[in-house]
């Protein structure tokens, strides 16, 4: 059983900052490369509301939220649009992360990668 759950979870993309799991969802959507996990898949406990906001001309004004996780602060490490411009409608209700907070890619994207020609190239420099 352990296997199996295992699987699972690899293939779920996750976002993941000084050890933790900030986040992990099967239903993310990719924008701009940037995974955007649902509210509902954050792990609350290490998030703050931050004050700062930023402008997107195509999808909106962003709000903030810094990470907090054993006493570490990563400030303004995930982001948001709480009313998006329509363009971006599909966005709402979801955070994404950077600031060194890790999205481990599904197994599907890193086969993926494996197949594209930059991961042939690492695979035939490997041998």
């Amino acid at each position: 059983m352990t296997s199996n759950l295992k699987g699972v979870w690899e293939s779920m993309p996750r976002a993941v900052w000084n050890g933790a799991v900030i986040a992990e969802s099967d239903d993310t959507i990719k924008v701009e490369g940037n995974h955007y996990f649902p509210l509902e898949s954050l792990k609350r406990e290490y998030l703050v509301e931050s004050g700062t906001h930023t402008i997107c001309p195509w999808k909106g004004v962003a709000s903030y939220y810094t990470i907090e996780v054993d006493g570490e602060r990563n400030v303004d490490a995930a982001w948001y649009y709480p009313d998006p411009k329509p363009p971006a409608a599909r966005i709402r209700g979801r955070v994404a992360f950077w600031r060194g907070v890790k999205v481990m890619p599904t197994e599907q994207e890193r086969a993926r990668r494996a197949e594209s020609p930059r991961g042939l190239l690492a695979r035939l420099l490997r041998t």
